[in-house]
């Protein structure tokens, strides 16, 4: 089942330092698998000298870029997915955030979650992935969680979560990516909660448990009114 939103240990994480900041799209990308019986998800430790949950596991993920906009796919998120994002969104910046997911786990562990397509030559950050020869598979992803970093913090993200199953993947083991994150693990999923996680990640953590088991299950959204952590529950 999964745990309560541990709100105290949010704002441990990331301590409020003052300040007014519009939070920035983000997206984060969680791969599971299944290896003798159980459960794994893909993680990595962010390296200590970062501003930002430093030395905390999380999933790989990062900002949205405006070449996200433009990048070519494979194919499209599934009707329903793009529908539960387009009611926040338009649909092209709810596009460019599934992207976004794709390109950051690359970049952050050299996985593609991709279908095999001729390499292209274009700039900024797509050129590594499509000169490896893959186009983005949406198709893969299915949107899961949103959170948005409380006022006041160092970065504020409006954070969306994507999850996809491993086997969309061209290649199934991570490299070691930019070095943003200094490891990174297949872990089982009950092992997870012995790790220095983010109070955010630890609930999503739980949301994936119950949504391999129930894929339909509403989305959370966390978020903070009027000094108080809130968790809606949206179709």
């Amino acid at each position: 089942m999964n745990q309560p939103f541990d709100s105290a240990r949010d704002l441990t994480d990331a301590p409020r330092v003052g300040g007014r900041q519009t939070p920035k799209d983000a997206a984060t990308l969680i791969l599971t698998r299944v290896r003798q019986g159980e459960a794994e998800v893909l993680m990595g430790r962010r390296a200590p000298g970062h501003v930002f949950m430093a030395a905390k596991w999380v999933f790989p993920g990062g900002r949205l870029d405006r070449t996200d906009f433009s990048a070519a796919s494979a194919n499209d998120l599934p009707a329903a997915d793009a529908t539960r994002l387009t009611r926040e969104v338009p649909a092209r910046r709810a596009r460019a955030l599934a992207l976004a997911a794709v390109r950051e786990t690359f970049e952050e562990t050299g996985l593609l979650l991709a279908a095999p397509a001729p390499a292209a030559p274009v700039a900024g950050p797509w050129r590594e992935f499509r000169a490896a020869g893959a186009l983005p598979d949406l198709a893969a992803l299915s949107y899961v969680a949103r959170a948005v970093t409380p006022p006041g913090r160092t970065r504020r993200f409006d954070a969306r979560f994507f999850m996809a199953d491993a086997r969309a993947l061209l290649h199934p083991e991570p490299t070691a990516g930019s070095g943003e994150l200094d490891e990174i693990a297949w872990l089982r999923l009950g092992d997870t909660r012995s790790l220095d996680l983010p109070a955010i990640t630890r609930f999503v953590l739980g949301e994936v448990g119950e949504r391999l088991a129930h894929p339909d299950r509403p989305l959370p959204y966390v978020r903070m009114v009027r000094g108080r952590h809130v968790i809606e529950h949206q179709g």
